[in-house]
């Protein structure tokens, strides 16, 4: 009788061995293992305090172009060179049911073909944000809202206003976004919705990996549930057939897929973290360094004011900026946004080894989770040059390019399969804020001098950095424009802002 609690306890610690060797052991021809300062948790622990920066730390310490993080519970690989290069969303972060679960798993990698509802949608969101024509659409709602809240901000003449620059754009892109998605009954047009979203993007995190979230995560929880349930009225009183193409193609994929009206709805909600959080720290970003980089900004502003025309409307003189034109003659705003994300991105492409494959000799292995983080290829110095770190407004300038690495090395947006479908609307909004606001207003810190805020609280789910403090800026009418309205305007073109390699070749078709 003595041996069997023995060989129950023999039975119980071979188990967790098996166990543990499964989820830890390293092949030999696995990429090596990064080290961790605890064993078993200390890259959940390095991850929790870094964020987005621990993949640089673990890179410059281990050198090779992969490595393997061991995880409990999952082994991952983390590509830091680009020549190397969903459900749990579902039900952790957007709270879908089961049965809503279970449709999205279907070919949920499209193994078996474009069908199911994963790859519909996908599909559907290539289709909605189309260069140009379809994009364009969606385009000319935006810019008219930017204009309108320009419009609100600008102080009266020989006056001026402080504000709060991440808080205003913030407001402004949320309304300017949503509005040209969702239409004229578009749920964040009620300000209280917008700010649950931003209370449940805050708590992103908490409630993807938070112990027992219903507890530590009650308060974006109770954020996603009210944003549910203003978009499952939106859809009830038939908002979306007022909406954008890209809105109808997502809705008409989930009712074709026979998704319940309820989890389209929570489906949504956790949509918007793609379309709103990382468009805000990207202008923002992009404002600082044009305002901050010594002689940059009056450079900008030329280019910007080629862009605009000067016209008479009922007795009113009226300055058109012309969003068309400014997407083929702004070669230096354009240089300075891309090296803006390349500066302060920091986003990761994330796929699921499908089976046992070498990569250069070395093994991924089936069930494996292949992280490439953009920040680590686009800090490294081998491939940008000595002045890495900071900010060149002209890196990325046609006559530097002998200067700079392979286009695939700029990866803010991804690429491949993995590619941002919705750069070209991105792009759009964020230079269409950027130049409105430089060429209508001056602006200073109240502080005195332009510094840059840290970013260490950074929401992991955008991919951009946050700035963990707000800038306080004062602004007023730039001299000689007090007597000026403005207009803005977008024409049709198969012009676009060519960001990534894939957009060289990109056809309106």
């Amino acid at each position: 009788m003595s041996s069997i609690p023995l060989l129950v306890f023999v039975s119980i610690v071979s188990l967790i061995y098996l166990a543990i060797r499964k989820t830890f052991g390293h092949d030999s021809c696995e990429p090596p293992l990064a080290p961790q300062s605890t064993p078993i948790i200390g890259h959940m622990i390095g991850l929790s305090r870094s964020k987005f920066n621990y993949y640089v730390d673990l890179s410059q310490q281990t050198g090779p172009p992969i490595f393997t993080m061991s995880l409990p519970g999952q082994k991952m690989y983390v590509v830091t060179k680009p020549e190397l290069i969903q459900t749990k969303f579902a039900s952790k972060v957007c709270g879908a049911s089961l049965e809503a679960q279970a449709i999205l798993n279907k070919n949920v990698n499209g193994d078996d073909g474009d069908f199911g509802l994963s790859m519909e949608s996908y599909a559907a969101m290539r289709a909605g944000l189309k260069p140009v024509s379809v994009v364009d659409d969606m385009n000319r709602v935006m810019v008219q809202e930017i204009a309108k809240s320009l419009d609100l901000l600008q102080p009266a003449k020989g006056t001026s206003r402080k504000i709060g620059m991440y808080a205003w754009l913030r407001d402004a892109i949320t309304t300017t976004t949503t509005k040209s998605i969702y239409g004229p009954m578009n749920p964040y047009n009620d300000k209280a919705i917008a700010d649950a979203f931003w209370d449940f993007g805050s708590g992103f995190m908490s409630t993807l990996i938070g112990f027992l979230p219903s507890i530590t995560a009650r308060k974006p929880i109770a954020a996603r549930t009210k944003i549910a349930d203003a978009f499952k009225a939106y859809y009830e009183s038939g908002g979306v057939q007022k909406a954008s193409y890209l809105a109808q193609k997502r809705y008409q994929a989930q009712i074709d897929n026979n998704v319940p009206l309820d989890d389209i709805a929570r489906y949504e909600g956790g949509g918007s973290i793609a379309i709103l959080v990382s468009t805000t720290p990207a202008a923002f970003w992009t404002l600082l360094l044009l305002h901050s980089h010594p002689g940059l900004l009056d450079e900008i502003w030329n280019e910007i004011n080629a862009c605009t025309e000067t016209v008479t409307e009922n007795v009113s003189t009226v300055k058109v900026l012309d969003i068309t034109t400014l997407k083929e003659s702004c070669p230096l705003l354009l240089s300075s946004y891309q090296e803006v994300l390349r500066h302060r991105s920091m986003g990761t492409s994330v796929r699921e080894v499908m089976e046992d494959t070498y990569l250069d000799q070395l093994l991924l292995k089936r069930g494996a989770m292949l992280q490439m983080p953009s920040r680590i290829i686009h800090q490294d110095a081998e491939l940008w040059g000595s002045n890495v770190a900071e900010f060149n407004p002209r890196r990325f300038l046609a006559e530097e390019k002998q200067n700079r690495p392979r286009d695939v090395c700029f990866r803010a947006f991804g690429g491949g399969k993995t590619l941002c479908p919705g750069r070209h609307f991105a792009t759009n909004e964020i230079l269409a804020v950027v130049a409105l606001f430089i060429i209508r207003l001056d602006m200073k810190p109240t502080s005195g001098e332009w510094k840059l805020p840290t970013t260490a609280n950074t929401n992991v789910a955008a991919v951009v950095m946050e700035p963990d403090e707000d800038i306080e800026v004062e602004i007023k009418t730039r001299q000689g424009l007090e007597d000026f309205k403005w207009a803005i305007k977008l024409n049709n073109s198969e012009k676009i802002f060519a960001m990534v390699t894939e957009d060289s070749t990109e056809k309106d078709s």
